[in-house]
């Protein structure tokens, strides 16, 4: 993945487009084809098609149109119930199965971790996506320095809970606080970001300010915001949407264009801006440098 340096992003007055995202699997090569067909021969034996090039969501749209159950379900509601929401002082706790468990005020996070700007496609629920230049830095960062034990197989985070600010959160339809896992070589790859900002410039809160995740080739809901614990655990986390809904959303939320969504498809999405849809990649694009992590495993229990 092309790293974007912080002197090469363009104000985002000027941010018109930037680069071609990786290349893509074509459309006519299914999930079920090509993780059968990578094992042992490497992606460079199947067809591919080059996405053009991305546009970036405009910044408008980037901060006023967001998923945040903690204020509201309504997407286009969460900036103004968030606006005044503060981030500091804030800390983050970083523990459970680790030899160096650590306790980080952010501003020491990130001064130990200095952020690096990339440009990464995110698709979300109801298939709509956008892309995004995020300042933030690579998760693996954070983990090497806990050292995981080797009981360690997985990673929880979880979202602060404090309904007196998080209007969303009296809402009993879902078990609080916000919880989200990884599988620990997921958590681990160098697309997956701890991301503090976006187009060069601090998060605001209603895109999760301080510290959020970002899992690129992942579906929109590996996106857990306002992150104040960081654990690493033996079993697989249950996440807030698994146990909401099972029958929806599994653990590993990978995009697969194959395998619809019990209530809308998965093959075509909607950019953020735009008016005509769009293909679905599989692993939104992402997946040489990912489909490794699946090999052997149904591509229909990636969902």
């Amino acid at each position: 993945m092309e790293k974007i340096k912080s002197s090469e992003i363009t104000p985002k007055s000027l941010f018109l487009s930037r680069r071609e995202f990786i290349t893509g699997l074509g459309a006519a090569v299914v999930s079920t084809a090509f993780l059968t067909a990578c094992q042992g021969t490497g992606l460079s034996s199947l067809p591919s098609a080059a996405e053009p090039s991305d546009k970036p969501t405009s910044y408008k749209d980037v901060i006023s149109y967001n998923n945040f159950y903690e204020f509201t379900v309504d997407k286009d509601g969460v900036a103004a119930l968030a606006k005044d929401f503060k981030t500091s002082p804030w800390t983050v706790v970083v523990g459970g199965l680790v030899a160096n468990p650590r306790t980080y005020a952010i501003e020491d996070l990130l001064a130990r971790f200095p952020p690096e700007e990339r440009i990464y496609r995110l698709r979300c629920v109801e298939a709509w996506s956008m892309v995004i230049p995020w300042l933030g830095f690579p998760l693996a960062k954070l983990l090497k320095e806990a050292e995981p034990t080797s009981e360690a197989r997985y990673v929880r985070f979880e979202t602060l809970y404090d309904p007196a600010r998080m209007p969303g959160q009296a809402d009993t339809s879902f078990d609080w606080p916000y919880v989200e896992g990884l599988r620990l070589d997921e958590a681990m790859n160098d697309l997956t970001l701890l991301a503090s900002g976006l187009y060069g410039e601090h998060l605001l809160p209603p895109n999760g300010a301080p510290l959020r995740l970002v899992v690129p080739w992942k579906y929109g809901f590996k996106s857990i915001k306002s992150i104040v614990k960081i654990d690493l655990v033996a079993t697989m986390p249950v996440s807030l949407w698994m146990a909401a809904s099972p029958r929806e959303y599994g653990f590993y939320a990978n995009v697969n264009p194959d395998v619809p969504h019990p209530r809308w498809s998965q093959a075509t999405e909607r950019r953020i801006g735009e008016y005509t849809r769009r293909r679905t990649l599989p692993f939104n694009g992402y997946a040489e440098e990912v489909i490794h992590l699946y090999q052997g495993m149904d591509p229909r229990t990636l969902f």
